[in-house]
């Protein structure tokens, strides 16, 4: 674990008492002293952002709204509040709530929003500018879960990241690569241009301090106003109208569809998996389901005797992937606009019958989806692009309550139309673009209002005692519930810690025949055992994961980030 508990920041309170229109925070109740909270995400700015909000006596959920906050500042390929995403939050007894804020589409949209001249574009052709556009949810999600959860002032939460991009941040060497392989988005603004790229049009190289006082403006008032400040008045113009007139792409977006957008709170998906309770995040997200069924298709097989260097171990998990996902692109779309037979898909009968689908010593010819309790074939099955711009993060606090968040703009940089120093999202593009398969609608289509099918998987895992035992959480696209279920075996199972188990390799079968191992591990030595099991089609490609875990060992709290990636934990 990366364990951070100083880093040279301005303290908070200096930054409060120089900003004369901010007042100080309100004076939550002392929280007890014996268990400090901690903070994981993928940038240690971050993270430190969180965790200075846990010092005031803020709570998880106060700590992870600064925590994407910040990441809007210093990791804008990933996230922010251009985006959406999806909360998962629990308290120490167990009761597990779940806010959907994940972006719609305009009024505008049907079915054929990704089409010209009656052809679908490319998916390549879709992202950048207004097309891809999805009304962001970040702050309607932040708001919602302040009013909740929150224990420190709205505007307290917003001083680390207005300070971070008034101040300026330094250009780290991941961000520096995604500038260079994402100019297409990261460049597409005149904004982002300026922002980030020299003169000569080449990235500014890693180290340069980079200050962002539009987005300071935009957080401040936003602090000021709430989150009515982004979604009606000039903020809402200013996306609405950009959207409209891109230079690629244009579409029909409008201020009264900014203004219409709502976070809704969903009900949790809990189920057991062995002695333990799994909670995640229901429709839109096909996260909490596929993990779900990955774990439970495998529970009649002794994970823990095979071990993590037994390629009977990965065949088992390359097996159940392919039939978890081949039921997620069957049947997981936006539940409002779509029948998802979410309790078929967690039954615990329905999973066994999958289970003996699974041979541990042959692979199956194909992966087809199930008719679970509930269900219905009225949709053909499409499976999902994968995106690059993600982030989780998750924050526990002295109270014992936690907050796993994953938040997205989808592809590095979102769409590349920037609005007041943010990126905006290109999450319609989750949307299938093409609308039917074999003369079937498929359930992900694009409609009016709708939110598009996310693999986003925040996960809380509870022991056999009702206490929290893991806070984690992925991104990587499609591939997130598959890196979400690894490191969940590699803990419960294998016996690891997060860390170590969010540093196994990930293996990924997302339906069809072909499992796909990442490059340079053991897994890419196991390509050959692998193949002896049935697997015809192995393929070793380079890793572009990057996973954020709280667990609770001993009594007390330890951070896991990816090793991957420029992550961190950071205690108050």
């Amino acid at each position: 674990m990366t364990l951070l508990r100083k880093l040279h920041f301005v303290p908070l309170a200096a930054a409060l008492a120089a900003s004369a229109c901010v007042p100080p925070p309100m004076a939550p109740v002392p929280p007890p002293q014996d268990n400090p909270g901690l903070v994981s995400a993928a940038d240690p700015r971050a993270a430190e952002a969180g965790a200075q909000i846990l010092r005031l006596g803020g709570s998880a959920t106060d700590a992870a709204i600064a925590t994407m906050l910040a990441l809007t500042v210093v990791e804008p390929q990933s996230s922010g509040i251009g985006g959406g995403g999806f909360l998962v939050t629990g308290t120490a007894a167990g009761q597990v709530e779940t806010i959907d804020g994940r972006e719609t589409a305009p009024a505008a949209a049907g079915p054929q929003w990704f089409y010209k001249d009656g052809k679908p574009l490319t998916f390549p052709d879709v992202i950048p500018g207004g097309r891809s556009v999805g009304v962001p949810g970040n702050l309607r999600l932040a708001a919602l879960a302040h009013n909740k959860h929150g224990k420190l002032a709205w505007r307290t939460l917003f001083q680390p990241a207005i300070r971070l991009a008034r101040d300026g941040f330094a250009i780290t060497p991941r961000m520096f690569a995604s500038l260079g392989y994402a100019t297409r988005t990261a460049a597409f603004d005149p904004a982002g241009r300026a922002l980030f790229y020299g003169a000569d049009g080449k990235p500014l190289p890693a180290g340069t301090l980079v200050k962002n006082p539009a987005l300071a403006a935009t957080f401040e008032m936003i602090a000021a106003r709430g989150a009515d400040a982004f979604y009606t008045g000039t903020n809402a113009e200013t996306i609405a109208a950009k959207v409209g007139t891109a230079p690629f792409n244009p579409a029909p977006m409008t201020t009264a569809d900014i203004a219409a957008y709502k976070a809704i709170e969903r009900p949790p998906v809990c189920a057991p998996y062995r002695q333990y309770r799994v909670c995640g995040m229901g429709p839109p997200s096909s996260g909490a389901t596929t993990v779900y069924a990955i774990l439970k298709q495998l529970e009649r097989f002794d994970m823990k005797a095979l071990g993590p260097s037994n390629a009977v171990s990965w065949h088992l998990i390359a097996e159940s992937q392919r039939l978890a996902y081949a039921d997620r692109d069957q049947y997981l779309a936006d539940s409002d606009f779509v029948s998802v037979p979410v309790t078929g898909l967690i039954d615990a009968a329905y999973l066994a019958a999958r289970s003996k689908l699974i041979s541990d010593s042959a692979t199956m010819p194909t992966a087809l989806p199930g008719t679970p309790p509930g269900a219905t074939l009225a949709f053909a099955q499409a499976p999902q692009q994968e995106e690059h711009g993600t982030t989780h993060f998750v924050a526990v606090d002295s109270w014992g309550d936690a907050a796993s968040y994953t938040s997205t703009v989808e592809s590095a940089f979102g769409s590349g139309v920037m609005v007041g120093g943010y990126y905006l999202n290109n999450e319609l593009t989750d949307f299938n673009i093409v609308p039917d398969k074999d003369g079937k609608p498929t359930a992900n289509r694009v409609e009016a209002g709708k939110r598009p099918r996310s693999s986003m998987a925040p996960t809380l895992i509870y022991g056999p005692n009702g206490s929290l035992r893991l806070a984690i959480g992925a991104a990587g696209g499609a591939t997130i519930p598959a890196q979400v279920a690894k490191a969940i075996i590699g803990v419960l199972d294998w016996n690891l810690s997060a860390r170590d188990a969010i540093a196994l390799p990930v293996l990924f079968a997302p339906g069809g025949d072909t499992v796909y191992v990442e490059q340079g591990t053991t897994l890419e030595a196991m390509i050959t055992a692998l193949q002896q099991l049935g697997h015809d089609k192995v393929v070793a490609r380079p890793a572009s994961f990057k996973a954020n875990a709280i667990e609770r060992i001993g009594g007390k709290w330890r951070g896991a980030a990816d090793p991957r990636s420029e992550g961190a934990a950071v205690a108050p």
